[in-house]
């Protein structure tokens, strides 16, 4: 089982772990910084050692991590590094996506689709049909009056019931955490967005920077797209 440190720190970019197994090019840690794939944010990359880390994958309550070089042996003690410039932008990104997505349930009470992001580009689907009129540009500035604000983002962890009980907790629309998962981890935007999350965020809003609403899709009759792109204050 590896130890998820990203969890509860998304700023620690160095640590130590020791290496449980190796398969081909993969080797997995007791303990590791660096995010795996999923719930639309893509995985760190950085070094183990000197060898550079280009796939982290979780299978099961292992996170495995694709090197481009010789893996390091079994039981051998390793230096992780994240990539913090990358890591740093994802946060910034995933961040201004909650921001965008307290931003549209408090303002018109529609819930999450879909969504995916690269460093600094993102979009995000809701469930509307159809669009407001002057949708687009109304969002940015509520979102960017929202991260002016910089309201502090906190991290706290529920058992499942408890967390289940909080119907506003789950903003897609439909539940994504796994059966498997007993406690849920809580990203809270004080005074904004309360929501289950398992991304790396930062530590108040006002570390996003800026967000451009880029444009707006139809991807059907009651699904609709927002492009956004993070800029420096």
């Amino acid at each position: 089982m590896t130890e998820p440190l990203y969890l509860r720190d998304a700023y620690l970019a160095v640590f130590e772990a020791r290496v449980v197994a190796v398969a081909g090019g993969r080797v997995a840690l007791d303990r590791t910084a660096f995010y795996p794939t999923g719930g639309g944010q893509p995985h760190d990359t950085g070094t183990i050692g000197d060898v550079r880390v280009v796939d982290v994958r979780k299978e099961g309550d292992d996170v495995w991590h694709r090197l481009d070089g010789d893996p390091p042996a079994p039981g051998a003690t390793v230096t992780g590094t994240l990539d913090w410039d990358r890591r740093h932008a994802l946060m910034r990104t995933h961040s201004a996506l909650h921001v965008l997505c307290g931003v549209i349930w408090n303002e018109w009470g529609k819930a999450v689709t879909g969504g995916n992001m690269e460093p600094l580009v993102a979009r995000m689907d809701f469930e509307f049909d159809p669009l407001p009129e002057g949708f687009g540009p109304r969002v940015e500035a509520l979102v960017n009056a929202e991260i002016a604000a910089d309201r502090p983002i906190e991290v706290s962890f529920l058992p499942r019931g408890t967390a289940l009980e909080d119907a506003d907790l789950i903003r897609t629309k439909v539940n994504l955490v796994p059966e498997t998962v007993r406690e849920i981890r809580v990203v809270d935007i004080v005074g904004l967005d309360r929501q289950a999350d398992g991304g790396t965020h930062v530590r108040s809003t006002g570390e996003i920077g800026r967000v451009e609403v880029v444009r707006t899709e139809s991807k059907g009759k009651a699904n609709k797209r927002l492009r956004i792109r993070v800029h420096d204050a």
